[in-house]
């Protein structure tokens, strides 16, 4: 039987790429505890319907992971007895292109007209240098060391992080805090890459806005979608900045070997 069949799925139609990250199995063959931790796009076109399954998850804090300008043109709703936790990862570098995805998917037809600054692999190549500043900018590493303090008891859960298309600043969160409970390399990129699936559907009309107005689709998929590549720079990064993963946990995050410990008895359940 396939060891990941116990993952639970989220589908609503008006939250795309919203997922539990609780199910995977550790090398230790312990499983990611569910309906725990969960990851997102924006929240603010969640309709009436969506809500009240949104709210059914019991949710309890919220860490919104966008920009302060973003936060501003797509404000999270609120909900009773939920926390909204602001953690501005690129505060201190607010030109990086997921700060801007917002632009994008209002006006694609605009973005096109930049197309040929974007081609030939150049719109890949700035999504991975922000990758690269998820790991080691001061913005960043003060933005998922609160995140983290917070996963460790400091808010209550469950908890949910998002940013707007929950791929980038999202998907390195999930990737870190699935990494820290033993989850293999292997998963972790599996769940990174769910995002093509659960999100890229939902943005077609985008697409098919910025084809029209003779945007190159690859173009706007590099940005709007992800790659294994961006995920290995910032693995890479850590390598380099840190001395690899542990040591961006210990050092980067701060984050103890009992943080850990705390940390994979909250959120791991089985032997």
């Amino acid at each position: 039987m396939d060891e990941h069949t116990e993952r639970q799925t989220v589908t609503l139609a008006t939250l795309p790429n919203l997922r539990d990250l609780g199910g995977w199995i550790t090398a230790d063959r312990r499983r990611v505890r569910s309906g725990v931790v969960f990851r997102s796009t924006e929240l603010d076109r969640l309709d009436d319907t969506d809500r009240e399954a949104f709210t059914g998850l019991g949710i309890r804090t919220i860490y919104d992971l966008r920009t302060a300008a973003e936060r501003s043109a797509a404000p999270d709703p609120t909900f009773d007895g939920v926390d909204d936790i602001h953690l501005d990862v690129l505060a201190d570098q607010g030109d990086a292109v997921p700060a801007n995805l917002p632009s994008l998917l209002h006006d694609p037809a605009a973005v096109a007209s930049i197309d040929d600054s974007l081609g030939d692999g150049r719109a890949a190549a700035l999504i991975a240098d922000t990758y690269r500043s998820l790991v080691s900018t001061d913005s960043a590493l003060t933005s998922y060391r609160a995140l983290f303090r917070g996963l460790l008891g400091d808010h209550p859960g469950p908890s949910l992080f998002h940013c707007t298309t929950g791929k980038d600043r999202t998907g390195w969160a999930a990737a870190t805090f699935l990494s820290i409970l033993g989850v293999s390399r292997d998963d972790v990129y599996r769940d990174y890459l769910l995002t093509n699936e659960q999100l890229l559907p939902a943005l077609e009309p985008v697409f098919v806005e910025f084809a029209a107005a003779g945007g190159d689709r690859s173009v706007l998929r590099a940005l709007l979608g992800v790659d294994r590549s961006y995920l290995d720079a910032a693995f890479a990064e850590a390598d380099t900045a840190f001395g690899g993963m542990s040591e961006y946990v210990h050092d980067g995050l701060d984050l103890s070997a009992t943080d850990v410990q705390d940390l994979r008895r909250d959120h791991l359940v089985g032997a």
